[in-house]
């Protein structure tokens, strides 16, 4: 039966004011109403319209009912059988998928002649199937809202009709008052109604228009109603990119209009709602222009001055900015707001953390509030956590800790890269993994004097061990694994006691860093058992290491609460004990701060011991002396030793200079990581897999450290050697004296030319006889390549760090006058880049060549020396890879399933 719409439309419009779009005699059926979002939503709407929706249809399913706080609704198969059952409806809101949404439709207009309004809940209905249905609905005389909205909704009758306007709570955000929504968002319409509430402002009628391709009831009809609607003074219009169906509209009341999306511009593809893609004309920028013009404002409220506004409306585009633009707007109108303002838009965090960053401004350090109930009880059981908990998940080939950049091969540890890592002290570098930050002054130092106190194994297992792997013609990586091997779950077992025990006491005291001077130690209480666990046995009473340490902490200039605490339950503190509080100090802060995982922080005095074992082992039995160690005594190397100087003499067995100690940090600072697809790291991380990270008191830390040394070797890790060898066989016989003197008296240019020359003659021999040309070591990348001129970005950093530090190295600039030479003479098509394993081998052999020179150190010592640089830095790496995959892997999370695997005959 064909009705009679409003004058005035080339189409049928039956909707005159906003006052007939959610009424309280709107009686509702609800298509797939036992559906998932259906069922969430439903009885909210039901039970706050006060009982309008008198049956629901899901096939299959009469009989069965959706129960609300209003009573139930009645289940039918269809919809003729609710009308037969005597039941009257005259809206529809359908929750149908897309393919169902056009015969829905027909079906509800077919049995129904009273049907006046449907909402289209549905996203994404074919834009054919929405052609169909509005045709239906236009000859039938209906009014359809959506697709893809949230419904509708009228504060003044407090219905509301589809979807979730206002929430779980629709009374709180449905607040009568004199503004209309209009909002291709439906989230935004309900956040909109409660930002206007802040402002003193409520509402009359909401409505979520949806925002597929084909929008059923458009802003014109909006317009139409609103105009028409006596209890609405203004509007709020949020539109968003694509279609026209704001242009060319007519408003006799004042809108604000809030138009987002002006990043969409940029898209080739849709993103969000299924229309929200700008085509020809239709882009966020163009409709701001749209009521800009009809507004008679010049730009953009609030983002220039003047302020844009006039007594027609303002545009805006955030929706934060809405309710002081409707204010400036009705304020011209002479009109103030419906009422006090209710609450602000302020933000309000129910959580803060700073992280320990200094020097906030007052805007970003926003003091968190009490949440509301049940979130505060939640939260403050959260508050009681100690440290990070991470989501554990299969981390084959995966890290939390290092990622290496494709374009840079720079890797980060912890979101530092290695080259910025390589300008820090060793002991910032050793902290890393652990804490995921770069460690203070005074932190570095107590790291500086842990390991220091472990580093001499005199008298150890871990010693012998490593003399026994030593003697038997090992590789400085075995050596050390030997000694990793002898210091396992036993001997790590007191100290990873004491420092599960510490945090125990700290954790509830409210002590937030490990050097708060002013924090009361005296306050924390314990039991006899705990003390005694804290105490020295009788065979460490006469250990002098400890008296040594003690003392050593004030000569570093530096403090610790645990240390302070240790000191005031009198007696004599262990060894362990005294290594729990050092680590204890350093974890705190970022422990606190959820930085790190609580086993994280437990498990850090293992890696201390272990690092100063791993240093230690690479120093030959002979050289390890009660109260010395290669001569130096103890009480030097704990007070003022720095990790870098332990690290020469483990490598040269000599006291280092200041200019000695910084080309060996440098080193060891580039050799870190190379991210977890590195044979090392692959290693380290098989090892704790193995293990059982879901189990982690089982995962042994000295196995993880040797499953890293394990998985190094002659071509990854020793091959940093083939750059000196070729160093060496271009200055031999050169009468070079120090290659750190710029004026070296050699003619650079000269010696690369001439073996330019001869490697030029070398690759025709060798392409004439069909072999391969020998690679030259530290020349040329697979990445860095295809320039007339290539660097790789990591020797240029540290080539320009040494340059602007007064550095000079012979070896360094040879390489750069070779790669140019190579060129020159044609035996490259273009400048190859010197990489950094050219940077690693020039410092190396410069820090060593005197002794070399002197016949102190052989070619074999070289080698060794090169192997050792890298197990220092990958050591470090590997720790990150150790506990990141401890926090987070899952047990037998690295094996390869059987069907990625292949058989070679």
């Amino acid at each position: 039966m064909h009705k009679q719409g409003l004058s005035g439309f080339p189409y049928y419009l039956g909707i005159n004011s906003l006052d007939q779009i959610a009424t309280r005699n709107d009686r509702v059926v609800v298509l797939n109403a036992l559906g998932g979002e259906s069922r969430q939503v439903t009885p909210t709407s039901h039970s706050f319209s006060g009982g309008n929706v008198v049956f629901g249809v899901s096939p299959g399913r009469r009989g069965d009912v959706l129960a609300t706080p209003a009573g139930d609704i009645p289940i039918y198969n269809n919809v003729r059988e609710g009308l037969q059952d005597g039941h009257y409806f005259d809206t529809g809101v359908v929750y149908l998928p897309p393919s169902g949404v056009r015969d829905g439709v027909a079906e509800l207009i077919r049995v129904n002649a009273e049907l006046k309004k449907i909402v289209i809940i549905t996203e994404k209905t074919s834009v054919h199937d929405a052609r169909e249905v509005r045709a239906m609905a236009q000859a039938n005389g209906v009014d359809v809202i959506g697709g893809n909205c949230l419904g509708v909704a009228d504060s003044w009758n407090r219905v509301r009709i589809g979807g979730a306007l206002g929430g779980d709570h629709p009374e709180e955000s449905l607040l009568k008052g004199s503004v209309a929504i209009f909002s291709n968002s439906g989230g935004f319409t309900t956040t909109i109604a409660q930002y206007l509430a802040t402002a003193g402002w409520g509402t009359t009628t909401l409505i979520s228009s949806g925002k597929d391709v084909y929008i059923h009831y458009s802003a014109r009809d909006f317009a139409y109603a609103f105009c028409n609607d006596d209890r609405s003074k203004a509007a709020v219009l949020y539109a968003e990119p694509g279609g026209y169906y704001e242009h060319g509209l007519t408003f006799t009341k004042p809108v604000v209009a809030c138009v987002v999306g002006r990043w969409k511009s940029k898209l080739t593809r849709a993103v969000g709602h299924a229309g929200a893609m700008a085509g020809s004309g239709d882009r966020a920028e163009d409709k701001e222009r749209w009521f800009q013009e009809m507004f008679g404002t010049g730009g953009v409220y609030g983002e220039t001055a003047p302020a844009h506004v006039s007594p027609k409306g303002a545009v805006v585009t955030n929706i934060a900015d809405i309710p002081a633009a409707l204010t400036a707007v009705m304020r011209l109108n002479g009109i103030e707001p419906d009422g006090p303002s209710r609450g602000s838009l302020s933000l309000k965090p129910w959580l803060a953390n700073d992280q320990g960053i200094k020097g906030l401004q007052a805007d970003l350090a926003i003091p968190p509030v009490r949440a509301m109930a049940p979130y505060d009880a939640q939260l403050e059981a959260l508050a009681q956590q100690v440290g990070a908990v991470v989501a554990r998940q299969t981390m084959k080939d995966l890290s939390g800790a290092s990622v290496m950049d494709p374009k840079t091969q720079v890797t980060r540890v912890h979101g530092h890269e290695v080259l910025a890592l390589a300008l820090q002290p060793l002991e910032a570098t050793f902290a890393l993994p652990l804490v995921h930050e770069i460690a203070d002054e005074r932190d570095r130092a107590l790291l500086g004097l842990a390991v220091a106190a472990e580093t001499n194994l005199v008298g150890e297992p871990a010693l012998t061990a490593a003399e026994a792997a030593r003697d038997a013609g090992n590789a400085p990586n075995v050596v050390m694994a030997a000694a990793a091997a002898v210091t396992g779950p036993k001997r790590l077992e007191r100290v990873l006691a004491c420092s599960r025990a510490l945090i125990d006491l700290f954790a509830p005291s409210g002590l937030k860093s490990g050097h708060d001077a002013a924090f009361d130690v005296g306050s924390v209480r314990l039991d006899e058992a705990t003390r005694a666990l804290f105490q020295a046995s009788d065979a460490e009473l006469d250990d002098p290491r400890i008296d040594a340490m003690r003392s050593a902490v004030a000569a570093r200039g530096t403090t610790s609460v645990f240390l302070k605490f240790l000191e005031r339950l009198g007696g004599r503190p262990s060894r362990d004990a005294i290594l729990a509080a050092i680590t204890s100090t350093i974890a705190w802060a970022p422990l606190m701060r959820k930085r790190i995982s609580r086993l994280t922080a437990e498990t850090l005095p293992a890696y201390l011991r272990l690092y100063g074992v791993m240093i230690g082992a690479s120093i030959p039995a002979q050289h390890h002396q009660h109260g010395a160690l290669c001569g130096i005594p103890r009480q030097e190397r704990f007070e003022q030793w720095s990790v870098a100087e332990l690290c020469f003499l483990a490598m040269t067995g000599k006291r280092p200079s200041a200019d000695e100690a910084l080309p060996l940090q440098i080193l060891v600072g580039l050799l870190i990581s190379n991210g977890p697809g590195a044979i090392t790291a692959q290693g380290a991380k098989g090892a704790v897999s193995a293990d059982g990270p879901q189990t982690p008191e089982r995962v042994q830390l000295n196995k993880a450290m040797m499953g890293f040394l394990t998985h190094s070797g002659y071509s990854h890790g020793g091959n940093g050697f083939e750059g000196i060898a070729f160093l060496l066989e271009q200055f031999r016989g050169a009468g070079l004296s120090d290659p750190t003197d710029p004026e070296h008296g050699l003619d650079l240019r000269a010696m690369a030319l001439a073996f330019a020359k001869q490697y030029k003659a070398e690759k025709a021999t060798a392409k004439n006889l069909g072999g391969d040309v020998r690679a030259l070591p530290g020349v040329h990348h697979p990445v860095f390549k295809g320039e007339a001129v290539n660097y790789d970005p990591r020797e240029r950093f540290i080539a320009t760090y040494l340059a602007e530090n007064g550095r000079y190295n012979v070896f360094h600039a040879f390489y750069r006058e070779l790669v140019q030479a190579l060129y020159d003479v044609g035996a490259s098509p273009y400048v190859f880049c010197v990489n950094v394993d050219a940077v690693i081998a020039a410092l190396l052999l410069a820090l060593l060549w005197q002794d070399h020179k002197a016949g102190r150190v052989s070619e074999r010592d070289l080698e060794n020396a090169a192997f050792t640089v890298f197990l220092y830095g990958r050591m470090i790496g590997a720790a990150a890879e150790i506990d990141d995959h401890l926090n987070r892997g899952r047990n037998m999370d690295t094996r390869t399933p059987a069907s990625q695997c292949g058989y070679v005959v």
